[in-house]
């Protein structure tokens, strides 16, 4: 299931311990060539809606946002050396963290893609 937030990041959940979160294709968009990524520390709990880390580009720095509140079980070293991978392919390989949900029903509150597409289309 992938879910979007109106803050532009996704979060994937497959039946599994974790989901895996990251920012949207449109957010990459709009923040040009990422320069830098502060990814959060494994092993953190977060809450829905908290700052987890930010994103630098040539244009801006924007932060990441927890779609979910939980448990950051791993981070996507690679951005760290390679933040460019975030602009070659933001809904793969430019994942960000992966996260073991405390609350399911949060992805409940959130956005399917269709729903999402709609809402990038009116901002």
């Amino acid at each position: 299931m992938l879910k979007f937030t109106k803050d532009h990041e996704w979060v994937l959940w497959e039946d599994s311990e974790e989901a895996i979160v990251g920012i949207s294709e449109h957010a990459v968009e709009e923040l040009g060539d990422i320069t830098y990524v502060e990814l959060p520390e494994v092993g953190a709990s977060v809450s829905k809606g908290e700052a987890t880390g930010f994103v630098e580009s040539v244009k801006a720095a924007s932060d990441i946002y927890a779609p979910i509140s939980g448990e950051i079980s791993e981070v996507n070293d690679t951005l760290e050396s390679e933040p460019e991978t975030l602009n070659k392919d933001p809904m793969g390989k430019g994942w960000i963290y992966k996260i073991k949900p405390s609350d399911l029903s949060e992805l409940d509150g959130l956005m399917d893609e269709e729903s999402y597409l709609k809402y990038i289309a009116e901002i």
